[in-house]
């Protein structure tokens, strides 16, 4: 290997000492160029480089350089795994603003995806230090505090996003939170916009906003029961969204849901900093020009084919952000390409004070970070309820769109069906056999109509 190189690996056998205090640490795949075949360290090493203090060729060293500086502050690859073209970075925390989610990770997968030796590249994970952990915000509000908002001991929350996107009018979306609210003795929580719903002619934010939020209102007033609305802040600008967060505090909601990798970090960050006490819905458009990886090693072991981060990774970035609701998957649904192991890391990344290092992740120390509510999506309807709480536990947004306004015997039968399948799970009642005996029961004509387990779209 040249000289250039061989300083950003390791030695056999070395470990960062002290890397909760004093390291960020990544965990990297790689796939070489036809023309790289045969020098994964040197590809290693250039991962090293380029993403710390390198460059491609030697530079002047002299008086006034840096170059003592930066080799003091190289990145070291470790623990290289050449059978399956995985190995680790170890970065001083002192290379980075610690409270600069953008700078961060301009610096250690900004550029590195576009070196000519790597086909494809995937960050497995990345494992923040304690320091890096307690300068970001985490959740305002968290598993329990949401649980406290709504007067809920136990059980998931229960949701609905309006199908088809797009198409109501601000009065017809009231119509459909009301008819959500009130059905199944107001045992339905809440409402949501899809990432399509933001601004338009026909269903303006304002409108639909105030109006959402006056049949919330009415409706704990009648009943009791609290309720939320997921109303879509979503803008390219900050002062439009803070602008519509402030609207939806002075009409009574308590969230607001955010397209996070449209809207990107900064946005993130900024809006949980500055917004009036709203609690952050994460949704995650887009995402996949970021995260999905077609080949079998997406999580560590096979090929990869793409350039990307695991959604572990992404999850860990938003929890420290200050995310209170994430959308994570479910088992075999679109959102975690049928992978339900993939599903409970990530649940495990936002709830756990200490997620656990599993196969292709470093595990997280999160240092009394609040937890975040995992969303379970895509897919999903009454019969696919028991596999969800049973892989994922109960601390969990369980949406269902089509799954509940798909229902063949209307809305409020998909709303029944929905929270009698919670209720039997919960219970610990089986809930293919209560169909058996419960035939012609919403539950029992939703299983009929869509079966058990969630539909692959």
């Amino acid at each position: 290997m040249d000289n250039l190189y061989a300083k950003y690996i390791a030695p056999k056998g070395w470990k960062p000492l002290n890397p909760d205090e004093d390291y960020i640490i990544t965990y990297l795949k790689i796939e070489l160029s036809e023309e790289a075949q045969g020098k994964f360290e040197e590809a290693v090493a250039g991962c090293c480089a380029e993403s710390s203090t390198g460059t491609w060729t030697q530079v002047y060293d002299g008086e006034g350089s840096g170059v003592p500086m930066a080799d003091k502050m190289r990145a070291i690859a470790f623990d290289l795994e050449p059978e399956e073209n995985r190995f680790k970075v170890a970065y001083r925390v002192d290379l980075f603003e610690i409270d600069n989610m953008s700078g961060l990770l301009a610096g250690i997968v900004g550029n590195i995806g576009g070196m000519k030796m790597l086909k494809a590249l995937r960050c497995l994970d990345i494992r923040f230090p304690r320091k890096m952990v307690l300068a970001f915000p985490g959740p305002r509000f968290g598993i329990e505090g949401i649980r406290e908002q709504m007067q809920l001991e136990r059980g998931p929350l229960l949701l609905t996003v309006p199908k088809p996107k797009v198409g109501r009018t601000a009065d017809e979306q009231a119509d459909l939170a009301r008819i959500l609210f009130t059905a199944a003795d107001g045992n339905y929580h809440g409402i949501k916009d899809d990432e399509n719903l933001t601004n338009l002619f026909f269903n303006k934010f304002d409108e639909r906003c105030k109006k959402v939020l006056a049949v919330q209102k009415e409706v704990e007033e009648r009943t009791g029961k609290k309720k939320f609305y997921l109303s879509n802040v979503t803008h390219s600008r900050m002062d439009v969204m803070l602008q519509r967060a402030n609207l939806i505090k002075e009409n009574g909601g308590r969230w607001m849901m955010m397209d996070v990798a449209t809207t990107g970090f900064a946005a993130v960050h900024t809006m949980r900093l500055i917004n009036p006490g709203l609690a952050i819905h994460a949704h995650r458009a887009m995402h996949s020009f970021l995260t999905r990886e077609e080949g079998d090693g997406a999580d560590g072991d096979g090929q990869i084919l793409d350039f990307s981060m695991s959604m572990v990774a992404f999850a860990k970035i938003m929890r420290l952000l200050g995310v209170d609701s994430f959308h994570g998957g479910a088992p075999k649904t679109k959102m975690e390409n049928g992978n339900a192991h993939a599903s409970i890391i990530i649940r495990d990344v936002l709830e756990l004070d200490e997620t656990p290092a599993v196969t292709g992740t470093l595990g997280q120390k999160w240092y009394g970070l609040k937890p975040v509510w995992h969303v379970a999506s895509g897919g999903l309807h009454p019969g696919s309820v028991p596999d969800v709480l049973k892989n994922l536990g109960e601390n969990i947004m369980l949406q269902c769109g089509g799954g509940c306004l798909g229902h063949p015997d209307g809305i409020e039968a998909g709303v029944e069906a929905i929270v009698k399948a919670t209720e039997l799970t919960l219970d610990g009642i089986d809930v293919e056999k209560w169909v058996v005996d419960n035939p012609n029961t919403p539950l029992g004509r939703a299983a009929q109509f869509w079966g058990f387990g969630p539909k692959i779209v």
